[in-house]
C-alpha cells in the first residue's frame, strides 16, 4: 500500500510542479512545457497542465494590480519600482492599445520572453481593459503559444532522444 501511495504522490507532485512552474512569472507556460516533457509527462499532457497553471494568476493580476500599485505608489519604498514597471508596460503595449482585444490576443501568444500571460494581464490592467475582453484575449492567446511551445519542445526532444 505504501508504495502505490509514493506513486500517486510522487506523479501528482510532478503536475503539480509543471502547474507551479507555469503560473509564474516570466517562466510561464514558455518554460513549464519543456520543464514537464523533461520530467516524463506527454507533450500533451504538460501543455495542458502548463495552461491551466499559466491562467491561475490572469484574473487576480486584472482586479487587483491597479489597486495595489495606487496603495505601493503612496510608499517611498515602491514608488520607484511601480512607475519603473508601469514605464515599461506601456511601452510594450503598443499593439495593445491600438488593437485592444486582438492586439492582447497576439501579443500573449507570440512566445517570446516578456510577451506571456503576465506581461498581457498587466498591460490590459493598466490601460483598463473591461475583463469580458482581456481575459479571452489573454486565455486564446495563452493558448496558441501553448501549441507553439508544444510543437517546438516536442520536436527538440525527439531530436535529443532521437
Amino acid at each position: 500500500m505504501g508504495s502505490f501511495l509514493n506513486e500517486i504522490f510522487s506523479f501528482l507532485s510532478v503536475e503539480f510542479t509543471v502547474m507551479l512552474t507555469a503560473a509564474l512569472p516570466i517562466i510561464e507556460l514558455r518554460g513549464a512545457i519543456p520543464v514537464g516533457i523533461s520530467l516524463g509527462l506527454s507533450p500533451l499532457h504538460s501543455t495542458i497542465l502548463s495552461f491551466i497553471g499559466s491562467m491561475i494568476p490572469v484574473p487576480f493580476i486584472l482586479f487587483t494590480i491597479r489597486p495595489i500599485f495606487n496603495h505601493l505608489k503612496k510608499t517611498r519604498a515602491f514608488k520607484k519600482l511601480v512607475h519603473k514597471i508601469t514605464v515599461k508596460s506601456f511601452n510594450k503595449s503598443g499593439k495593445i492599445q491600438k488593437y485592444g482585444a486582438w492586439g492582447l490576443l497576439v501579443f500573449v501568444a507570440i512566445p517570446l520572453p516578456g510577451t506571456g500571460v503576465w506581461s498581457g494581464s498587466l498591460a490590459a490592467a493598466l490601460l483598463d481593459m473591461r475583463f469580458k475582453w482581456a481575459f479571452p484575449a489573454i486565455f486564446v492567446g495563452n493558448l496558441i503559444a501553448g501549441i507553439i511551445i508544444m510543437g517546438v519542445s516536442y520536436e527538440v526532444f525527439k531530436v535529443i532522444v532521437g
